[in-house]
C-alpha cells in the first residue's frame, strides 16, 4: 500500500520516544484510527487498570485515507479506557490536526507513563521532542494554542491540547485541537491530563501519497459529485450547519426537552434555536475542515456580548437549550464558547445540567450546595453560562461533582435514575421513545450514549439510504447492525461520517482501493467494520461488562412521551435487544460467539 505511516512510542515517564513500523497485515484488518487503536489498547493493557493512572495508555491515531485528498477524509481518533465509562474511550476529531500527522509521517501515537512534570510534544516531520509545558498549565485551549505555535516558532504547525478541565481530571474533559474542534466524548482530555501531558504539537512538510493516485483520482471525482448532489450533504450542511435538524427532529416529536421529561416544543420556541436562526442573526462565516467540500461548521458572534467563536453544532445547541428548558439560543451559544476554552464536552456537559435541574427542582439538590451561584431552573440561561464555567474549572463544591457527569452527579443526590446516560455517559438530541432505532443504538453502543455509531437518524428521518418509520421497531435491529458496523469502517479509515449520506459500502472500497491498492470488496468494508465492532464489545466484556450496561434510562422504557407527534410512545429497546444480540451473532446474554469470532479472525 502507499505510504500510511509508522507508529510512534513515546513512553512519558522515561522521556523516551521509539519508532515501529506500521504491520501491514493488521492494517488491513483493522485499517487505522478506531480500530487500530482499538487494537493496540486490548493487546497492550491489562484488564482492570486505572483509566487515570499510568497504566493506561493514550493512543492517537488517523486511518490509511487522513490526509490523501479524499472528500472529508481528514479524522483522527484517541483511543484510550475512559474514565467516564470505565469501558472503551474512542473519540473523533476533525480539522487539520490528523492530516499534519499523517504528513509528517505517523500514522499512530501511542503515549505510555506520566511525565514527571507538565510536557508537551513537538513533533515536526521525522523529529520528536518532549519539551516543558509547566508555563502553559492552567491556561485554556485558546491561549494555549497561540503560545504554543509562538513556542515552536511555526504558525503553520497544528495543536491538540487540553484545557483546564483535563488538567482537573474532569471526566467529561475533550482533547481541543485547531482551539475549537474537539475529541470530545468519554473523558479522554482527564486521560491526556493524568499524564501530565499539555499538547501534541505537528508540523508536516510531507505527503501522503496514495498507492493507485489514477484511479482514486476518479474515485474522489465521482464521490465528490455524490456528495455535492445529496440534498443533506450538499444543501442542507452547508446551508445551515447541523442545526438545521432543530426543526426536522422537533417536527418529529423526538426532540428531548427538560431533561428527557417531554420531547417536543412548541414550533415558534423550537425555531429560536434552529440553524436557520442561527444563519440568520448569529453566523460569521462557514468553517471546514481540511479537504471537506460540506462545511458544515459555523462562525458565529453573540449579539448581546462581544463574544464571537466556532460554533455550536447540533446537539450543543440542544444540550444547552431544549434539554435544559430553553428556548433562546444565545446562552448556548456563549456556553459552546465556554465549553471550547475549557476543553468540555458539551452534551455531557448540557445534559449533565439538565439532570441538576431536575434535581434542584424536585427538592433533592439542596440551595446551599448552589454557594451562592443562580438557581439551576429549567429555562435559567444565567444558570447555563454560569454552571457551565464552573463545571469547567471544576470550581466549587457543585461546580466538582458536575464535572463528573449527570450519572455520578444523580448518583451523589440519592436519584441516579435522572441521569439520562448509558454506561455512564450521557445521551443526545434525539428522544428514543420517538425514534426506536437510534434507541437501539444508544443502549448498544460500545463507548456509552452515542448517537454517532450507528446515526439511523439518517433512515428513519431522513430517509438515506432508505425511509423507515421511527415509530415501528420492526428492522431496526439490523438497521442499527448495518450503521454500526459501516461507522466503525468509516471511522478507523480516517474520514468523515457525514460522507455516509451520499455514500454507500461500494464508495468507501473504491476509496480503499485507490488509497491502499488492496483488491477491497463492499462485503470486507463491512466485515472490518463488524470486526472492529466485535473487539471493542470483547474489550469492553473483559473491563466488566454486564447485560444491564444495555439498558436505556428506564424512565425512557417505562414512561411515554407526554404530547406532540410521538405522544404515548415509549421506547421498545427491551424487545429489541434479544433480535439485536441474534443478528450480530451473539448469545442471549450479548456475548460474541465462538462462531462469530473465528469468522471475524478475532
Amino acid at each position: 500500500m502507499g505510504k500510511f505511516g509508522d507508529i510512534l512510542r513515546i513512553n512519558l515517564t522515561e522521556g523516551t520516544v521509539k519508532r515501529e513500523e506500521l504491520q501491514d497485515d493488521k492494517v488491513r484488518k483493522y485499517l487505522g484510527g478506531r480500530g487500530l487503536g482499538t487494537k493496540i489498547l486490548y493487546d497492550e493493557t491489562k484488564a482492570g487498570i486505572d483509566p487515570l493512572g499510568p497504566d493506561n495508555k493514550l493512543i492517537f491515531a488517523v486511518g490509511p485515507m487522513t490526509g490523501r485528498g479524499t472528500p472529508a477524509g481528514n479524522r483522527y481518533m484517541v483511543v484510550t479506557k475512559s474514565p467516564l465509562t470505565g469501558f472503551i474511550a474512542s473519540s473523533n476529531s476533525g480539522g487539520f490536526w490528523g492530516t499534519e500527522l499523517a504528513r509528517a509521517g505517523h500514522a499512530v501515537i501511542i503515549l505510555e507513563g506520566k511525565a514527571a512534570k507538565p510536557t508537551y510534544i513537538w513533533i515536526k516531520d521525522g523529529e520528536v521532542e518532549l519539551r516543558d509545558a509547566s508555563a502553559l498549565w492552567g491556561k485554556n485551549s485558546h491561549d494555549t494554542t497561540e503560545e504554543l505555535l509562538k513556542m515552536v516558532g511555526d504558525p503553520s504547525a497544528r495543536v491538540s491540547c487540553i484545557s483546564q478541565s483535563g488538567e482537573e481530571l474532569s471526566k467529561l474533559a475533550a482533547i481541543m485541537n485547531e482551539k475549537d474542534r474537539a475529541a470530545g466524548r468519554g473523558g479522554v482530555g482527564a486521560v491526556m491530563g493524568s499524564k501530565n501531558l499539555k499538547a501534541v504539537v505537528v508540523r508536516g512538510t510531507g505527503k501522503v501519497e496514495p498507492s493507485n493516485p489514477d484511479f482514486l483520482k476518479d474515485v474522489n471525482k465521482r464521490a465528490l459529485e455524490k456528495i455535492k448532489a445529496n440534498g443533506v450533504s450538499g444543501q442542507g450542511l452547508p446551508a445551515h450547519g447541523t442545526a438545521l435538524l432543530v426543526n426536522i427532529i422537533n417536527a418529529t416529536g423526538a426532540y428531548p426537552y427538560k431533561n428527557f421529561l417531554e420531547a417536543y416544543m412548541e414550533p415558534e420556541e423550537a425555531d429560536k434555536q434552529s440553524g436557520e436562526t442561527l444563519s440568520r442573526d448569529f453566523l460569521v462565516r462557514k468553517a471546514a475542515c481540511f479537504g471537506c467540500p460540506i462545511a458544515c461548521a459555523r462562525v458565529t458572534k453573540m449579539k448581546s456580548k462581544p463574544l464571537s467563536g466556532e460554533g455550536p453544532e447540533y446537539e450543543t445547541v440542544w444540550a444547552f437549550g431544549a434539554v435544559c428548558g430553553l428556548s433562546d439560543i444565545e446562552p448556548g451559544i456563549e456556553a459552546n464558547y465556554i465549553c471550547n476554552e475549557l476543553g468540555i464536552d458539551t452534551i455531557g456537559a448540557g445534559v449533565t445540567i439538565a439532570a441538576a435541574m431536575e434535581l434542584y427542582e424536585k427538592g433533592y439538590l439542596p440551595k446551599a450546595d448552589l454557594e451562592g451561584g443562580p438557581e439551576l431552573k429549567f429555562g435559567s440561561g444565567e444558570a447555563v453560562v454560569y454552571w457551565t464555567r464552573e463545571m469547567g474549572l471544576n470550581r466549587g463544591k457543585l461546580g466538582k461533582l458536575l464535572a463528573e457527569g449527570s450519572y455520578r452527579l444523580c448518583g451523589h443526590y440519592g436519584h441516579p435514575e435522572l441521569s439520562m446516560s448509558v454506561k455512564k455517559q450521557e445521551i443526545p438530541a434525539y428522544d428514543p421513545r420517538g425514534i426506536q432505532g437510534i434507541g437501539l443504538n444508544y443502549a448498544t453502543s460500545n463507548r456509552g450514549g452515542c448517537h454517532v455509531r450507528g446515526y439511523t437518524i439518517a433512515s428513519e428521518v431522513a430517509g438515506i439510504p432508505v425511509k423507515t418509520d421511527p415509530h415501528v421497531t420492526e428492522g431496526k435491529p439490523e438497521l442499527v447492525k448495518i450503521f454500526q458496523d459501516l461507522t466503525g469502517m468509516i471511522d478507523s479509515a480516517g474520514m468523515c461520517l457525514f460522507t455516509s449520506f451520499a455514500l454507500g459500502a461500494d464508495d468507501y472500497a473504491d476509496v480503499l482501493k485507490g488509497g491502499t491498492g488492496w483488491d477491497v470488496t463492499s462485503d470486507e468494508v463491512m466485515q472490518t467494520g463488524e470486526r472492529i465492532w466485535n473487539l471493542e464489545k470483547l474489550y469492553n466484556i473483559r473491563e466488566g461488562w454486564t447485560p444491564k450496561d444495555d439498558e436505556l434510562p428506564k424512565h425512557l422504557t417505562t414512561e411515554s412521551i407526554p404530547k406532540g407527534p410521538s405522544k404515548g410512545l415509549v421506547s421498545q429497546v427491551p424487545a429489541m435487544l434479544p433480535v439485536y444480540y441474534e443478528k450480530r451473532g451473539w448469545d442471549a446474554k450479548g456475548h460474541p460467539t465462538k462462531e462469530k469470532l473465528e469468522k471475524l479472525g478475532l
